[in-house]
């Protein structure tokens, strides 16, 4: 399933004294990505071990670091809930650049693993 291109890490939270919040922009990045998630109609995994591959389909050629979206993408889909319980069930991490693409995305590729491949 496709997500709205994530937000950096350095953008997602906010901080306000030791309080530490979620930014609107985080916030509207969840959404969309929730949306995605039931418009797509993806399986929910359970707690299964999963291997996850992201491609991020970066808006521009700025400089960009590939593991500043990982975290907030991850946390997004697992957050949801309607994918997998938790981001610690992934034992195997793909993360790689695609092309560029008018208005960014990320493609999110979930496989369940065999228990004999743990």
């Amino acid at each position: 399933f496709f997500v709205p291109y994530p937000p950096s890490v350095n953008t997602y939270w906010g901080f306000s004294g030791h309080r530490r919040f979620l930014t609107a922009k985080a916030v509207q990045f969840k959404n969309e990505v929730k949306n995605a998630i039931l418009n797509a109609g993806t399986k929910h995994f359970g707690d299964s071990r999963l291997e996850v591959t992201i491609t991020l389909y970066p808006t521009d050629r700025r400089i960009r670091d590939l593991d500043n979206s990982l975290k907030s993408c991850l946390d997004a889909i697992g957050q949801s809930g309607l994918v997998f319980n938790d981001d610690s069930q992934i034992d195997v991490l793909i993360v790689q650049r695609g092309e560029i693409v008018k208005g960014g995305k990320a493609l999110v590729e979930i496989k369940e693993l065999s228990p004999h491949k743990i």
